[in-house]
């Protein structure tokens, strides 16, 4: 079968390099794709981003699962494009997006099935919003309602904090230099709200993935992002710097509430709502210390940088997976995981996340598989000569299998050391959560 990727970033080079595993598979295309992709001799890129255009080669190749990586065309409703063709997609439709593209969407859905989430309101006017956080003092998070690419939330430890997001929200910038904050998918324009400002919550962050049909679920390992730009979880946050699988803090206990409080009626409520959810479903979650876990977010798409250290992970077959979700069809598919942890470092551009510099060749990149290790490139391209250079904000992530948290550490790390360009950013100590005593 052949295989397409939709998307260009870290996510979906791990995507891909786990898809073209499988026995079934004869070819991954992946559109656009990167340098990482074109690189790999079992990839093939293609320079299409237009979703009649995708709809167009996936017919004519012909192309048996397309599988959509970020968020922007989920939302933009290519899954609705591909099925209108009778062609087989796996990812929500843009109706069901909403639960990434719109955080007041999905904080009232949370409300209306009674999934346990942080206390909320959502503002039209910036009077409206300054009002409630004087009101609710800090600290206080503060979020753009619509996509952002993992940039466009505060957690303003102070008033003022809060205030200056707000208005930034309310320019039309989201906080962090983010993209402008689009309005809910599927709604009038003037109709949208500009911000969404939830209580803050003390705890452990986590990321819970799982795979829909729709109906039934596929739980994923467990994983740990880390937001924060600067080691000791410093500096604004970002789309991510880096990641571990699996998070010690879902303990079975945690595990088998999330899937009952949170997954389970979410996909429920989502059908019952007409918007039956298909794809990956993931939960960001926190944690507090008494392991009652609430949802700080939803996302419509595998996680980045967590995608790259799950599909370490990974040793069934993805491509049967994700078909068997794609056609409705999960019955009893179990995922065999490797038992080592996986644990990810993301190198970033100099500037980043506010304004990351482009064009800084990259040198001492290794093999695509070396020695359970593995470079996925994220914001790289080839210039005219042929060198990979940065060409976005997350440039690469860094990961590596170990038997223990502490080894997979040391391994990614030692990778990272031998990976330079200019004014590389990168935090070092992921997984510092697993590694230190737990009380």
């Amino acid at each position: 079968m052949k295989v397409l990727v939709i998307g260009s970033g870290g996510r979906e080079h791990a995507l891909a390099w786990k898809l073209a595993q499988s026995p079934r598979v004869q070819t991954v295309y992946v559109a656009p794709g990167n340098a990482g992709t074109a690189l790999d001799p079992q990839l093939k890129n293609i320079d299409i981003t237009d979703i009649e255009a995708l709809v167009a080669f996936a017919a004519s190749e012909p192309i048996a699962l397309t599988v959509v990586g970020p968020e922007a065309p989920l939302a933009a409703g290519v899954v609705d494009a591909f099925r209108a063709k009778g062609l087989r997609i796996f990812g929500p439709t843009r109706a069901a997006a909403q639960l990434e593209s719109s955080k007041a969407f999905a904080k009232a859905f949370m409300q209306r099935h009674g999934i346990p989430t942080a206390a909320h309101a959502a503002f039209h006017a910036l009077e409206d919003a300054l009002a409630y956080v004087r009101a609710q003092g800090a600290p206080i998070v503060v979020k753009a309602d619509g996509l952002a690419a993992g940039k466009g939330v505060v957690v303003a430890m102070t008033l003022a904090e809060a205030e200056a997001a707000l208005h930034q929200c309310f320019a039309g910038v989201t906080p962090l230099g983010g993209a402008s904050a689009e309005p809910a998918v599927g709604a009038a324009s003037d109709a949208a709200p500009r911000v969404v400002v939830e209580a803050f919550m003390e705890g452990e962050e986590a990321s819970f993935i799982v795979v829909s049909d729709g109906t039934r679920v596929v739980p994923l390992a467990t994983s740990q992002d880390h937001k924060r730009l600067k080691t000791g979880d410093l500096g604004p946050n970002t789309g991510g710097m880096g990641a571990y699988s699996p998070a010690p803090v879902v303990t079975p206990n945690v595990h088998a509430r999330v899937m009952k409080e949170i997954i389970q009626p979410t996909i429920a409520g989502m059908a019952k709502e007409g918007m039956p959810f298909t794809g990956f479903l993931y939960a960001g979650l926190m944690i507090d210390a008494q392991g009652n876990p609430r949802t700080v977010e939803f996302n419509a798409r595998l996680g980045d940088p967590e995608a790259e250290v799950i599909l370490m992970r990974i040793r069934s077959d993805l491509a049967e997976l994700l078909t068997h979700a794609a056609d409705g069809a999960l019955g009893d598919d179990e995922v065999q995981w490797d038992r080592r942890v996986a644990l990810g470092v993301v190198m970033a551009a100099a500037g980043y996340p506010q304004a990351p510099r482009k064009g800084d060749v990259i040198e001492g990149l290794p093999s695509q598989w070396r020695d359970n290790a593995m470079v996925f490139h994220a914001g790289t391209q080839r210039d005219a000569q042929g060198k990979v250079v940065a060409q976005g904000g997350r440039v690469l992530c860094v990961a590596a299998l170990g038997d223990s948290t502490r080894l997979a550490q040391q391994a990614a790390y030692e990778l990272v050391s031998k990976v330079h360009f200019d004014g590389a950013q990168y935090r070092t100590d992921i997984g510092h959560r697993a590694v230190k005593p737990r009380a």
